[in-house]
This record gives C-alpha cells, structure tokens and sequence, in this order.
C-alpha cells in the first residue's frame, strides 16, 4: 500500500474527490465529496454532509472507495476504505468544521456538519494515467527548524512587546518569504480582535477589525485552533456550486483580509496559561504556500509569541511595581499649550469611538486612552503620562486589561503614526509616554 503520508497534497480539498458505494444489488452509486481529510498513516475522514445514498450503502456493508487528486502534480489514487466510526466531537471534528465554516460563512447555514465519519484504509494504489502527465517540477520541502530556531532566537533577545511584533513579522518574511503577515490581538470589550501590527499591504490597517467568529482569523480565535487553507479559489467555486444547487441567490461575500486575491492563508492562535492573546495570520497569492511543514514550523512561532508577549507585558508591569518606573508626570508649565490650530476631536461614550478632525480614529479601550489624554493636556497642559498612571486612573473606567495595556497603548501609538494627523504619542521613557499636539484640542464628547 502507498503510504497516506506521501500523499498529503492530495488532502487539501483543492480538487474534488470522488466516492463510489454500492447497494444491496451492487448497484454502484457515484458521489463528490468536498474533501477527503487526513488522519493518519492509517485513517481519513468524511464530512457527513450531503450524500444520503452514499450513507445508506456505508451503513448496509461498511465499504467505500474514494479517488483522490494532488493538488500540485495532478496525480491520482484510489483508496479502499472501511466505516470504523463516526464522530461529533474531538479534534479531527473541530478541523472540520472550521474548515466547513468558512465556507458556510457565504451559504446561508446550507452547509452543517453534522459528524465526521473515520475510515479505515485497507488499500491505497496509483491510478495509471491515460496519457502520461506532464511531471511537474520536483517537490523540495526543506526542514524548517533551523529557521525557526534563528528566528525564536531573535524573538527571544525583544526586550518590550512593539519590538516583539515587528521582529516577528520581519522574521516571517525574511527568513520564510510570509510576506504578508498581521498580529490581532482580543479587543477586551466586543469580543473581536483588532489589528496590532503589519506587515507587506499596501496600509499597515492598525486599528482594523475582525468579529469574533467571523473568518479565518475570527474562527482561529473563537476555536483556538490553527486554520490552514491552500487554495481559496477552489473554495470559492464550490461555494457557487452548491448555491446554485440550492438555489441561494444573496450570499454575505467570504471576509477576506487585505488581499484582493489570495489563494493560501493561515491563522494561529497564540495562547499563553490557556488564555487568548492573539492571533497570527499570514497570506499568499500562491497556491500551497503554507504546507503541513509551513504549519508546523508556525506553531512553534506561534507558541512562542504568544508567550513572549504575555511575559513581556508581565515584565513591565513588575518593573513599574517594584518602583523602577520614574516618578509621576508632572504637568506641563501654564501656558506651554499651543495656541496652533484647533484640533476638533468628538468622543462617543457608547463604544468609545473618536474622531480627530471628524476623521474616525479608532474606538474602544484605546478611544477612551486618547481621551483621558487630551482632556488632561486641555485641562492642565500636561503631556506625559505613566503607565502607572493609567491603570490607577478611576476616571478611565477600564475593564480589567492588566495584561493587554502595553498592546492597548501600541495601537493607539501606531494608529496615530498611520494617520500622520496633528496628534502624536511617543514612548519617551520606560512606561512613560509622550503627548505631542500640533494645535489646540476642542473636545465634543457626543451622548447618544
């Protein structure tokens, strides 16, 4: 028997597989199938989605043969398989469904899946080409631990949690060609996820915003599982396919991040103790740009972010503990505000959301930060202001967020930097940061 192990990129779901059951006459009943799903050496699964005949004669005699097709070389194999069990749970299951959401995100709730089925392969053999194929380039898959030893390394000398980021998404594209890679950490309030750093779009997107659940990226968070795709192209016809199948005419578009067309993605969870504080997420406009070494090699990275930002943090906040930190702020001399321009900024209190310039700026945690900034810098002229500060401040009002401060103050530097606006924060000392204004703030705060 071919081992399963050597056909991995025949189970990526880019080309329709078929199975073959038959009745109890022995009538043959042909079916497609979306994806056949690895296992292991021994095993794949099916969705239980759509096939009624096709279950009937599983559940009558327990047999059925798929044809599987390589994504990248084309070439088939057939496999001979036995019903062992289905299952509703586990981490085959979640694989899934993760998978089945994304698509499902475009039908309408056509598509549910209701248990995966595990067969046993009893046989698995090539199928002879009627005209030889055209052999495609040879395959190299290089080892990929030594790149992600230099690049952890790398990670592991970051001394603060911005450094972290961007010495993380640089290392992705130098070291691996992840050219295009983003960080989301959790918003704390909506329970979605906003983008903390970029790397490779045309804008860098700080602020931008995914729902929790919603994408490849909002399933990684909700789930807490890495989700891998391919070849979304693939993914997008069958979707029309069985549209049209079903005759669903409005379908909300697949959410897709910020290239137009990509054809493989990747998101990781990064969890530290069991608690989310993030999610990295890369894309490609090349088909099998992620491959099950890419995957695997992004988990380490992954692991390793998400613990280095939680411990980072942590850091911090024991050094200002432990009085390192420099004495408080004092305020800013009488009459040092500029006289500039006015700088209009109009607050929300409902969801937080700011305006500079009736320009939107971001909203949430970070909305209120600002706020509480400028209020201070109008009231007394004050610009500088300890993390310390901040987390005593009452007025602010802010949720428990102990550990996402430091990513909480990251974007709201960066989103500032991105809109090149009249209002800047800087990091001028260890858990100090800097006001700068090129104006006079007139605050609007708006009660809806």
């Amino acid at each position: 028997m071919i081992p399963l192990e050597s056909l991995r990129d025949s189970f990526e779901g880019v080309i329709p597989s078929i199975i073959a059951t038959t009745d109890a006459d022995g009538m043959p009943n042909i079916s497609y199938l979306s994806h056949v799903h690895y296992v292991d050496e021994a095993h794949v699964a099916l969705s239980d989605q759509f096939f009624s005949k096709t279950a009937t004669n599983v559940a009558r005699n327990g047999l059925a043969t798929v044809m599987v097709v390589d994504g990248y070389s084309g070439q088939q194999h057939v496999l001979d398989l036995a019903f062992e069990r289905s299952e509703t749970e586990g981490e085959t299951f979640e694989r899934m469904a993760i998978h089945l959401a994304i698509l499902e995100s475009r039908m309408s709730g056509i598509m549910k899946l209701r248990a995966v089925d595990i067969y046993r392969v009893e046989d698995c053999r090539a199928v002879p080409a009627a005209n030889p194929l055209v052999a495609p380039e040879p395959l190299f898959l290089p080892d990929l631990m030594g790149k992600v030893a230099r690049l952890t390394a790398r990670m592991s000398d970051c001394g603060d949690p911005e450094t972290l980021l961007d010495a993380t998404l640089e290392g992705l594209g130098e070291l691996f060609g992840y050219r295009h890679s983003m960080v989301l950490v959790p918003d704390g309030e909506r329970g979605g996820l906003t983008t903390i750093a970029s790397r490779g779009y045309d804008q860098f997107g700080f602020g931008a915003e995914v729902p929790a659940g919603r994408g490849i990226i909002g399933l990684a968070a909700e789930r807490r599982r890495n989700v891998r795709i391919t070849d979304l192209s693939r993914g997008r016809r069958y979707i029309e396919a069985v549209r049209a199948m079903a005759g669903v005419e409005d379908a909300t578009p697949i959410p897709l991040p910020a290239l137009d067309k990509p054809l493989s993605q990747i998101a990781l969870p990064l969890v530290a103790r069991g608690r989310l504080v993030g999610v990295l997420f890369s894309e490609s406009t090349e088909r099998f740009t992620f491959r099950h070494r890419d995957e695997e090699a992004l988990i380490v990275i992954a692991a390793h972010l998400g613990t280095a930002l939680s411990f980072l943090s942590e850091e911090r906040e024991r050094g200002e503990a432990n009085g390192r930190e420099k004495a408080d702020a004092p305020a800013d001399p009488a009459g040092s505000v500029p006289a500039g321009r006015r700088i209009a900024v109009r607050f929300y209190p409902r969801d937080g959301s700011l305006f500079v310039d009736d320009d939107y700026l971001i909203r949430g945690v970070p909305g209120r930060l600002l706020l509480h900034f400028l209020e201070d810098y109008a009231r007394t002229g004050k610009r500088d202001f300890l993390n310390r500060e901040i987390r005593r401040d009452r007025r602010l009002q802010l949720p428990d967020f102990k550990d996402n401060l430091e990513t909480r103050l990251i974007l709201l530097r960066r989103r500032l930097e991105e809109k090149a606006g009249p209002i800047t924060l800087e990091r001028a000392d260890r858990g100090r940061l800097r006001l700068t204004l090129a104006g006079r703030p007139e605050i609007e705060v708006v009660e809806e």
